[in-house]
C-alpha cells in the first residue's frame, strides 16, 4: 500500500482525465468544445506536458473528450464516486480491489483496463486505503490508532502528519511496541519449556517467570478459572516464602546489630568502649557516630547507649575490668 506521500509526475492520460473532469456542459456545447479542447492543451503544456505541438499527445485529448461526450460524463468522475464508495474491507487487498473497480467501471471504460493505465488505479485504491486507515486511527482511544498505522506498515511521517502528533511520540509507541514484542518472545520460550504439561504447570510456570495474566491468558491460552485455582494453589506457598524470607532478614538484622550487652565478653567490651571513645572525640553528631561505630563493627546495643547515655561507659567499663 502507499506509505509515503513521494509525488511523481503524472502519466498524461490521468492529467487528460483530471482536467477533463472540470469541464462543465456549458464547455462541451456547440462551439465551445475546440476551444475547451486548446485550453487544456495549454494547460497541459503549462504542466510540462507537451500537448498542444505533439499531433499524437493531442489526438489522446481529442480521443477523451470525445469519449467523455458518448458516455454522457468524465471518466474520473465514476473512478471517483467507486472510490468513495469503498470500505476498508474492500480495500484490504488492493490488487483484488483494483480488478473489482474495473470490472466494474470498465463497462463504459474499457481503456482503463490497458496495462499503462493500471498501475494509477492501483495508487488511487492504495491511496483511498491509507485516508481510510487514517480516518479509522483518528477515532480509536489512546494510542491505538498510532499502533494500527505501524502494523500496516504506513511511513511515520505520514502517519505524524495524519494523525497530528510528533515525531517523539511516534518513537514512544515504537518502542513500547518493541518491548511487548520481546515480551511476547520471552512467554513462547518459557512456553516451549512446559509443553507437553498440564494447564496448571503451565500457568504456575509462567506466574513463576513474572508474566501477567493478560499474557498467560493470551499466549497460553487458558480459561481465566485455571489462573484462579493455580494462584489459589500458590498462596500457601506464597506465604512460606514471605515467612522465610521475613526470617532471613530478621537473622541478617540481628546479626548485624551485633550481640547484646550481656553476651559481650569483658575483654572485647574494653576494646569496644575505647573504640566508640575515640570516635565521639572525633565528632559529637549521632549519625556520624554510629556510622563510624558500624564500620567497625560496635554492637548497636553498647552504640544506642553511646549516644543515649554516654556516662553509663563508665560504669560499663567498670564492670569489665572487674
Amino acid at each position: 500500500m502507499t506509505t509515503s506521500d513521494v509525488t511523481e509526475k503524472k502519466p498524461l492520460w490521468l492529467s487528460i482525465e483530471e482536467n477533463i473532469l472540470t469541464l462543465d456542459a456549458k464547455a462541451i456545447s456547440g462551439g465551445n468544445l475546440e476551444a475547451s479542447i486548446q485550453r487544456i492543451a495549454g494547460e497541459l503544456d503549462n504542466a510540462g506536458y507537451n500537448v498542444s505541438r505533439h499531433g499524437g499527445n493531442l489526438l489522446k485529448l481529442r480521443w477523451a473528450v470525445e469519449k467523455m461526450c458518448d458516455v454522457g460524463r468524465p471518466l474520473m468522475k465514476d473512478c471517483n464516486t467507486a472510490i468513495a464508495a469503498l470500505t476498508l474491507e474492500d480495500v484490504a487487498d488492493p490488487y483484488f480491489a483494483t480488478n473489482e473497480l474495473l470490472n466494474d467501471i470498465g463497462k463504459s471504460w474499457p481503456e482503463l483496463k490497458s496495462p499503462e493505465r493500471r498501475p494509477e488505479v492501483i495508487r488511487m485504491i492504495e491511496k483511498a486505503k491509507l485516508d481510510l486507515l487514517i480516518v479509522k486511527a483518528k477515532g480509536l482511544p489512546g494510542d491505538e490508532g498510532i499502533r494500527l498505522l505501524i502494523e500496516e506498515k504506513v511511513a511515520s511521517d505520514v502517519i505524524t502528519d495524519g494523525l497530528e502528533i510528533t515525531g517523539e511520540k511516534l518513537e514512544q509507541v515504537k518502542v513500547q511496541i518493541k518491548k511487548e514484542r520481546a515480551e511476547r518472545a520471552r512467554v513462547a520460550t518459557l512456553l516451549e519449556a512446559v509443553e507437553g504439561k498440564s494447564n496448571e504447570e503451565r500457568v504456575k510456570h509462567l506466574f513463576d517467570n513474572d508474566v501477567s495474566e493478560e499474557s498467560i491468558i493470551e499466549m497460553a491460552k487458558v480459561d481465566p478459572g485455571v489462573i484462579d485455582a493455580v494462584k489459589k494453589a500458590m498462596e500457601d506457598e506464597i506465604k512460606e516464602k514471605q515467612r522465610l524470607a521475613e526470617e532471613e532478614a530478621a537473622r541478617k538484622k540481628e546479626e548485624a546489630a551485633g550481640p547484646s550487652l550481656k553476651n559481650i565478653p569483658p575483654d572485647e567490651m574494653l576494646d569496644y568502649i575505647e573504640s566508640i571513645r575515640e570516635i565521639m572525640d572525633f565528632s559529637d553528631q549521632e549519625k556520624e557516630i554510629r556510622v563510624m561505630c558500624e564500620q567497625s563493627s560496635i554492637p548497636t546495643s553498647l552504640v544506642d547507649i553511646a549516644v543515649s547515655e554516654p556516662d553509663k561507659l563508665d560504669e560499663l567499663e567498670k564492670e569489665a575490668e572487674g
